[in-house]
């Protein structure tokens, strides 16, 4: 492989990313791809090997921020001079302008390669047999894990302790995580000498690629766990006990540290996140730590005045309605809402509203127009068309 086909190679279109993707995206691609596309689970299939290497190759670069950053400088760089093969700059025979000399690229001032040109900038891309394998077989911390929960209202205001099933890698019980069968340990990879990187030389540039023997660990395991093929982790189903807060809002995640996915090589365990996702209620709605409630009421009530029975979440209120309270009018009950942080408790909202019976018996009926005429003096919209007229 020559210096151009390295520097031209798309590794975000390898792991189906943007250029402007977050670690995190780029993290998520090639641990989906890498599932997908492990020799393990492609036995024989020589696409999905030689898929696998690629991308393997492409999150080596874009996982570390310094290697991203030389590779995007590097593409920029030739990119802006319409590629290799024209424009600025060209390889000798690759069509460019003058037939440019890749030699004097790497130099300065006639000196050496390496000696501070773009060949140290690319050399610290592509060279990375030293400290391979401290890269390979350090610690590495487990994944976090998100899962969903659904918890009742009122669960949610007042808290609640449920249990929570979940399939997820764990460490192998058997071989402890080491992948080898119990009695035996790993060893070395002889063709990578424990680095799980191989490099190789070409022109000005010094290539590593995933040792194919070891397939990028640095190890080899000769007689493989039994459990777990070898991975060092395997699936189980596990029943955890959640804690829900008092208060606790839709969409909210609870953070179980130490529940996610196994580390490696004896990285710490990720973490578990549980995003809870509230039922609502067919009575109470919730306004930040208020909760509130529509209540329904006639019209002599409101004109006349008078005493409510509230429900609220953990029994009954009386509510007095003062005469001539208006249709609309919010009620406030103290501490009858969501428990704070800080232990204080918001309200209860009591919204009152005028019922209107859709039928009415004939007595009913009779009373309400002897009432209609009694008060025709009274204009409810008198004032409304006053401020019409002045407009």
């Amino acid at each position: 492989m020559s210096a151009r086909d390295w520097i031209e190679k798309d590794f975000y279109r390898e792991l189906g990313v943007s250029s402007d993707a977050s670690a995190d995206e780029i993290k998520k691609a090639y641990r989906k791809l890498a599932r997908e596309l492990h020799p393990d689970a492609n036995p024989g299939n020589t696409t999905a090997e030689a898929r696998f290497k690629s991308i393997s190759e492409a999150y080596g670069v874009l996982s570390d921020p310094d290697k991203r950053k030389q590779y995007d400088e590097a593409r920029r760089l030739f990119a802006g001079g319409g590629g290799f093969g024209g424009g600025q700059f060209g390889f000798p025979g690759g069509g460019g302008a003058g037939g440019f000399d890749l030699g004097d690229l790497f130099t300065r001032g006639g000196g050496t390669a390496g000696a501070g040109g773009l060949g140290d900038l690319l050399g610290g891309l592509f060279n990375r047999g030293r400290g391979g394998a401290a890269s390979a077989n350090r610690p590495r911390r487990g994944e976090d894990v998100e899962t969903d929960i659904r918890v009742d209202f009122t669960e949610a205001i007042q808290g609640a302790t449920v249990s929570l099933q979940l399939s997820s890698p764990a460490t192998c019980d058997l071989c402890h995580g080491s992948g080898a069968k119990p009695g035996t340990t790993p060893r070395t990879c002889p063709t990578c000498s424990g680095s799980g990187l191989v490099t190789r030389s070409q022109g000005a540039f010094a290539f590593s690629e995933p040792c194919q023997d070891c397939r990028g660990t640095g190890r080899l395991i000769d007689q493989p766990c039994p459990q777990c093929a070898g991975e060092g982790v395997s699936t189980k189903t596990r029943t955890l006990t959640v804690r829900i807060p008092p208060g606790v809002d839709d969409g909210q995640r609870i953070r179980l540290a130490g529940q996610g996915e196994p580390g490696r090589n004896g990285g710490p365990t990720g973490d578990l996140f549980v995003r809870v996702h509230v039922a609502p209620h067919p009575v109470f709605g919730r306004s930040g730590n208020d909760l509130t409630l529509t209540m329904p009421v006639t019209f002599p009530e409101l004109a006349l005045g008078t005493t409510l029975s509230v429900p609220t979440l953990d029994g009954k209120v009386t509510v007095k309605v003062p005469a001539g309270t208006p249709s609309g009018r919010v009620l406030r009950v103290p501490g009858k809402g969501v428990k704070r942080r800080d232990g204080q408790t918001g309200a209860l909202l009591v919204t009152l509203q005028v019922a209107v019976p859709a039928r009415m018996d004939p007595e009913a009926e009779a009373a309400l127009r002897a009432y209609a005429e009694a008060s025709a003096e009274h204009d409810p919209r008198a004032e409304l068309n006053g401020l019409l007229d002045q407009a």
